[in-house]
């Protein structure tokens, strides 16, 4: 599986740059090395929040805040690692279906809060995955090129730099189409269906069958 330093790598690689890091926290001290620490967290996140990956998927049992909150009536603390919330619901909900209303804000302490009607709330959402092992392939390759587009304005400047920036993000884009289409591919939901007929008709009662 690929690290952080050899993500950094193929994006430096993707823009025909020779130098090779070997750290990133902390910085090796080449300059190729601090660009890559400051936006390998950027890109990483920014690909996290543009499709509800498999690998990043969480549920938690959230933690309530007391407290007047409006018309909400409950509030629970984010979770730290918590990138986008998918869903708020009930502990026995077994899919995203009785998702409830809910509003995300920060709290008067600066920490974020997740604001609804639901007790004993549960939330389903996109987690910060720091860890690469968890990355699929088409993941990180599209990781890479992002990053390469952060990468090319810093490194090679000027006008290149831009046309670069944007080749790179036009390839991100590709792999990325092709990394999601792959990760929907990792689950399968059968929804329960109830026939239009039988909806129309209610309840059918033992023997009732062609009357």
């Amino acid at each position: 599986m690929a690290s952080e330093i050899d993500i950094a790598n193929l994006a430096l690689g993707h823009l025909g740059d020779d130098a090779t890091v070997s750290s990133l926290y902390p910085p090796e001290g080449s300059a190729q090395a601090e660009h890559c620490a400051r936006f390998y967290p950027v890109a990483r996140d920014t690909l996290l929040s543009m499709h509800p990956w498999h690998f990043a998927a969480k549920r938690a049992q959230l933690a309530a805040f007391a407290g007047d909150w409006g018309a909400w009536a409950y509030a629970y603390a984010a979770p730290a690692d918590c990138v986008t919330v998918l869903a708020v619901l009930p502990q026995d909900a077994a899919d995203d279906i009785d998702t409830q209303d809910y509003l995300r804000e920060v709290g008067p302490n600066g920490a974020g809060v997740i604001l609804t009607q639901q007790p004993a709330a549960v939330l389903r959402y996109r987690a910060r995955v720091t860890d690469t092992t968890k990355f699929s392939p088409l993941f990180v390759d599209a990781l890479a090129w992002l990053l390469a587009s952060y990468l090319a304005g810093p490194i090679i400047k000027g006008d290149a730099g831009m046309k670069m920036s944007q080749q790179c993000y036009g390839v991100a884009l590709q792999v990325l189409a092709r990394a999601t289409a792959e990760d929907a591919n990792q689950q399968k939901v059968t929804l329960p269906h109830t026939p239009g007929w039988v909806a129309a008709r209610g309840h059918i009662e033992p023997g009732s069958w062609g009357r």
